[in-house]
């Protein structure tokens, strides 16, 4: 299992209660994905650690999680603040216009006249719009680029760039 092509869809933050169950901070923009989640892995480092998830419940912005053959607190405190990962083919399916933030980042950004203008190197995501973050190949600065039509014109993962029109102020 190779853990570059695995999506991470949460945080394992604590224990809850003493049956085995875990808090998860999820890390997905559907948390109800969780309802349907039936296997996953859990990031230890050197290795991942297979898991069938068996119960699920909600609790304020947490989601509880229940793992198969784990019924004891001392059997899941060894994987608080490890992710928790998915792979591609248990990821939820993306619409029309979607990328996952793992595809977007390393992606050449390319000006509208079909400069190399950077590199992407992360994705903020602020509620209103996400936000590229992009590292300049003349100056090494970051550019905030936000991720609307009149910024970001085009995505192609395949080819691997995103073409961007650079609007007035965002380089000052």
């Amino acid at each position: 299992m190779d853990k570059e092509s695995m999506l991470r869809v949460g945080v394992i933050s604590s224990t809850h209660g003493i049956r085995g169950e875990v808090k998860v901070y999820p890390t997905t923009d559907d948390v109800n994905r969780f309802k349907v989640l039936k296997e996953a892995y859990i990031d230890m480092g050197r290795e991942l650690v297979p898991v069938k998830v068996t119960g699920c419940k909600f609790f304020k912005n947490m989601v509880i999680l229940k793992f198969k053959d784990i019924d004891n607190i001392n059997d899941v405190e060894k994987y608080k603040s490890h992710d928790l990962l998915v792979t591609r083919e248990h990821a939820v399916p993306l619409e029309e216009g979607e990328y996952f933030i793992v595809d977007l980042i390393g992606l050449k950004v390319l000006t509208d006249e079909d400069e190399e203008f950077g590199e992407l190197i992360d994705v903020m995501e602020t509620g209103a719009n996400d936000v590229y973050i992009v590292k300049q190949y003349s100056t090494g600065k970051e550019v905030l680029l936000p991720v609307i039509d009149q910024c970001v014109l085009d995505v192609n993962i395949e080819e691997g760039f995103v073409k961007v029109h650079i609007m007035d102020g965002l380089l000052d």
